[in-house]
């Protein structure tokens, strides 16, 4: 099976049940434990989930246009750090 498509089944689950451990979505899915984690870095890394306390969730839009924002504006004289907005370090 491609990448694109365990992503595509967990992604949809993770949509369906909100939240869930990596454990829970093999189960679900009926995937390996070790790809499902694989996938969900992968998810995380496109910005449309969060990965953290083993527990994943789909970001919500503002979230998901926030990050975007964050890592490719290079003019944004601010950063979000653990959920506290900060100024950027001056270089």
């Amino acid at each position: 099976m491609k990448e694109e498509d365990i992503d595509w089944i967990i992604y949809h689950l993770l949509v369906r049940v909100k939240t869930a451990s990596p454990d829970e979505l093999a189960a679900q899915s009926g995937l390996d434990l070790s790809l499902v984690i694989l996938s969900l870095q992968r998810l995380e890394h496109n910005l449309l989930v969060k990965f953290a306390d083993d527990r994943a969730r789909v970001l919500n839009i503002s979230e998901m246009l926030i990050l975007c924002q964050m890592k490719y504006d290079t003019t944004l004289p601010y950063t979000i750090e653990n959920g506290v907005i900060k100024p950027k370090k001056k270089e």
